[in-house]
């Protein structure tokens, strides 16, 4: 599942010393990982200090319900929060440093993907193996729409759109970071199928034609009448984070694992180095869409 993140709204520290309404801010509707830790630090030193939820508001200018929330992690602190926090609570400057670090939940989005998806972000290289859709990085918004229509148990109206508008929003990181090399290898059986009807698959060719022709993304297919595969266990991810430290991704039904023991990257590694090395050249990859896409 594809990632991105959700846009809500907070008061802009414009208080002026008075307590803000409970309903001022916008409720989280999905707490990020990191919201849920700065709820827990701000919990910890309150309760160190010896402080209730109703005192904290008292010293930050804030209701007790909005306390609660962010302890919570279903609100978004604002600076002034943090600030009179931090004054309230000690300053140690744990929640400052904390704070720099918070980002809002993302729609859409399995647990288990949500830290592969911000490392993904930062990331100063991405390779990605798929044998059962089109990578989410390329696929068509009607691709994207016939994958979520066929999603069991089914979508509601409202959960389809926002799934496709995240899916489609996510793949601004190819265009916003044009130094970055993503490499995909996708199985030809991949790009035959007819997933929404014939229409829908020669628009899905157009845009992985589309999407891969910047220099900085590459496309293999591995060919049907391929004699040697080195990825036979399923799709894979890698990337390579600005620390230099490599990290790996696995999927299947309903389930997902970030790999980060550098022995066990190190074989996914060598697997996808030598997948690359058995798919099609990235010119011949580009020629059989075009013949694909021809034959649509």
């Amino acid at each position: 599942m594809d990632v991105v993140g959700v846009e809500g709204e907070t008061a802009a520290g414009s208080a002026g010393g008075r307590a803000v309404p409970a309903g001022e801010w916008e409720r989280e509707p999905h707490p990020s990982d990191s919201l849920r830790t700065f709820g827990a630090v701000v919990q910890g030193l309150r309760e160190h200090a010896g402080l209730s939820r109703a005192d904290l508001a008292a010293r930050v200018q804030y209701s007790k319900h909005t306390v609660e929330s962010v302890e919570l992690g279903r609100r978004m602190p604002d600076e002034a929060f943090v600030e009179r926090a931090e004054e309230a609570l000690g300053n140690t400057g744990a929640l400052r440093r904390a704070a720099r670090h918070l980002t809002r939940g993302e729609a859409g989005l399995a647990a288990w993907f949500r830290r592969w998806a911000r490392l993904e972000r930062e990331a100063v290289s991405l390779c990605t193996y798929e044998c059962r859709l089109v990578p989410g990085l390329l696929q068509s918004e009607g691709y994207a729409r016939a994958l979520f229509e066929n999603r069991i148990p089914l979508l509601t109206d409202e959960q389809l759109e926002a799934q496709v508008e995240a899916r489609m929003g996510r793949q601004r990181m190819l265009r916003e970071r044009p130094t970055v090399p993503f490499h995909f290898i996708v199985e030809e059986a991949v790009l035959r199928r007819r997933l929404g009807g014939a229409e829908v698959r020669r628009a899905q060719l157009d845009y992985v034609l589309e999407q891969t022709a910047p220099r900085n993304v590459t496309l293999q297919v591995m060919p049907l009448e391929a004699e040697y595969h080195s990825c036979m266990d399923g799709p894979l991810r890698l990337l390579e984070t600005p620390e230099g430290r490599r990290l790996a991704y696995s999927e299947g039904q309903e389930s997902g694992r970030l790999i980060g023991d550098s022995k066990e990257v190190r074989v996914l590694q060598q697997r996808y180095d030598t997948l690359r090395s058995q798919a099609l050249h990235p010119k011949d990859s580009r020629a059989l869409l075009e013949r694909l896409r021809g034959e649509a």
